[in-house]
């Protein structure tokens, strides 16, 4: 469990640095956003995990629901609405999905799928917000391939691992994302 900790964190780029990477809509930079900032791959990576605990349609559900609410959350972050504590939100969704894979939980499938588009709506809402001014539909279609290659990225390893490490995984991500959080 301590090795996959330490492997998880050496592995994590530096945190948030996805903030700042966009110099235009174009489908790069809004591709770059999910995969260069760490708190963004831990919760990307996590639903794929999840999924991949689960069976029939929820291995699908999962992911397009996040990416859904994402695009949803990116056009509301694009426009200037609020979203109170979207920080906390997405912290928060690296920890509670890290813990549901590490207890491999067995929730409702309609909670589940609830519970991931409120943190796709927060995720999107980060990179609408951030996003540039101009180009928002490539930028959002980049940013919503990168997001679903994450996922899928997830479901793969969580598919190809022993039970007991893709729990250890997602212990690993729940300290990871505690730990972004003190930062």
């Amino acid at each position: 469990m301590k090795r996959i900790l330490i492997a998880t964190l050496l592995a994590l780029p530096g945190p948030s640095f996805a903030h700042g990477l966009h110099d235009g809509g174009t489908l790069l930079s809004g591709a770059l956003h999910p995969v260069s900032g760490a708190d963004h791959v831990l919760a990307m990576l996590a639903v794929g995990l999840l999924a991949a605990q689960m069976a029939g349609r929820a291995v699908w559900l999962l992911p397009l629901s996040f990416v859904a609410a994402m695009l949803g959350g990116g056009a509301m972050g694009a426009a200037g609405i609020g979203f109170p504590a979207v920080e906390p939100m997405i912290l928060a969704s690296i920890m509670i999905l890290g813990v549901l894979v590490a207890l491999a939980a067995r929730l409702p499938v309609p909670a589940l799928v609830a519970m991931v588009a409120v943190f796709g709506l927060a995720h999107g809402w980060a990179h609408g917000a951030e996003g540039p001014a101009s180009g928002l539909v490539l930028y959002a279609g980049g940013f919503a391939g990168a997001t679903m290659l994450l996922h899928l990225a997830g479901i793969a390893l969580g598919r190809l691992m022993p039970m007991v490490a893709l729990r250890g995984l997602g212990a690993g991500t729940a300290l990871a994302g505690f730990a972004l959080a003190m930062v």
